[in-house]
């Protein structure tokens, strides 16, 4: 099947430079489709890992109906508001590689940061417990469930690289131990993850393919231009697209403030405190406090895991409305 031309995936000021489509295609038409590839994306921030993931999503969707991805980055969430880590599956292709969209996630853990830096432990028992969903649904169960064979895996990181988040990273290559590892290097070499395989202990065999790619653009001295992301408004805008779904799409809002005005206005589902369980993730909160420390926050709403008590399903986000 032929790829995705270059003109078709150049929209919205996106580039895509050649290696980039001959490394999506490495990935997706290997050789071998069973068991079906996972990869891997890695390198420091801004260097173009999302861009990448979505391109290869679609290259994937071209040879499998649909493809699983594994959102590591609570900051920069591809699918779902921040806060959250995700198993997402795709069975459409993005026509724009821009514009990221919002989807229900096949499973989900809240994580109520936006960054791994509190709490690593947590963060990596969530993430390896979504690569065990996968791994039960898609790989081990393929006899018993025909509809559930062949689907890959992307998995996009943080571009947190150094330091404990270089440990972090090592860790999930460990564990997850993927087919297929596609590391983007930037110019300035400091920023970038070592050379070779650098997950691998001395000794051990390197199982994965390693693919090494440049990020997307250059300057004319062959310098990374990364393009430089406001953070903090892109998570304002994917939280306000989130709470937006909670009204009808003819209903005018394009501002946080209209939308502030529409949530006041909706009338809040009433539910005794005693029916649920109240948890505050990294950080201690006396039981005096508790309702204060609720009272018009954004709260994770999850449910008791059949697999782990200690971690609940996520079913999405709340506003705590008031505490009577």
């Amino acid at each position: 099947m032929a790829s995705l031309g270059h003109d078709e995936l150049q929209s919205a000021n996106i580039f895509i430079p050649e290696e980039w489509s001959d490394a999506a295609d490495t990935i997706a038409y290997d050789s071998t489709t069973s068991p079906p590839p996972v990869a891997f994306v890695c390198g420091p921030k801004n260097s173009g890992k999302t861009t990448f993931s979505r391109l290869l999503l679609n290259v994937l969707l071209q040879r499998y109906k649909k493809v699983a991805y594994l959102d590591t980055d609570v900051g920069q969430t591809e699918f779902t508001p921040p806060g959250l880590l995700s198993l997402t599956t795709i069975d459409k292709i993005t026509s724009d590689l821009s514009i990221p969209c919002l989807k229900t996630p096949e499973r989900c853990f809240f994580f109520g940061d936006i960054s791994s830096k509190r709490d690593p432990k947590t963060y990596l028992a969530y993430i390896f417990a979504l690569y065990d969903h996968y791994r039960r649904t898609y790989l081990l169960n393929n006899g018993e469930s025909p509809g559930n064979a062949g689907v890959p895996l992307v998995i996009n990181t943080t571009g947190w690289v150094k330091g404990i988040g270089y440990d972090i990273l090592v860790d999930i290559l460990k564990y997850i131990s993927p087919t297929h590892v596609v590391k983007i290097c930037i110019s300035a070499e400091s920023k970038n993850l070592p050379a070779g395989a650098f997950w691998v202990d001395d000794g051990d065999a390197a199982v994965a393919t390693l693919i090494e790619v440049n990020s997307a653009r250059q300057d004319s001295f062959n310098r990374s231009v990364l393009v430089q992301k406001d953070a903090r408004l892109l998570r304002d805008l994917r939280v306000m697209a989130y709470f937006r779904q909670c009204f009808p799409s003819d209903m005018q809002i394009t501002t946080i403030k209209e939308l502030s005005r529409a949530l006041a206005a909706h009338p809040p589902y009433e539910i005794p405190v005693s029916s649920i369980k109240i948890k505050h993730l990294h950080c201690e909160v006396p039981k005096s406090e508790v309702f204060y420390s609720l009272n018009a926050t954004i709260v994770g709403l999850a449910v008791d895991s059949e697999y782990s008590e200690s971690f609940p399903d996520c079913m999405g986000l709340g506003i705590v409305r008031a505490i009577d």
